[in-house]
């Protein structure tokens, strides 16, 4: 549990960071398109940061495998999705652009693990 929430904070303050410099500094030095994906990157994830939340909640009640991938699949994206986008738009670097929609299905593969955790404990 303490793991999940930990790893939330970090995923917030960091969502925070990346974005308040989008909005307020790195328009002067960047161009608009690596400022934007700062941007996207911050807001996907500051969304998913209590997503995060959720399964450190759902670790403590009854925790299980799906709660695990779920929180998996929300770390991946975070790094894959987000981070890949922060690396991008920050350096200008594109290298590793490919792997970006991978953090994005990492990110549906979260809510679609919770929303199975859901039916299988309602079940």
């Amino acid at each position: 549990m303490y793991l999940w929430i930990g790893v939330s904070g970090l995923t917030g303050a960091l969502a925070v960071a990346f974005g308040a410099a989008a909005a307020h500094g790195l328009g002067s030095t960047l161009p608009a398109d690596q400022v934007g994906w700062v941007r996207t990157g911050a807001q996907y994830a500051m969304v998913h940061a209590p997503a995060l939340l959720a399964v450190a909640w759902l670790t403590a009640a009854r925790g299980g495998a799906l709660v695990a991938v779920a929180g998996a699949a929300f770390l991946a994206g975070a790094v894959l999705f987000s981070g890949g986008l922060w690396l991008a738009g920050l350096t200008g670097w594109t290298g590793l652009m490919p792997v970006v929609p991978v953090g994005g299905l990492g990110y549906i593969l979260g809510w679609l693990t919770l929303a199975a955790v859901a039916v299988r404990r309602a079940g």
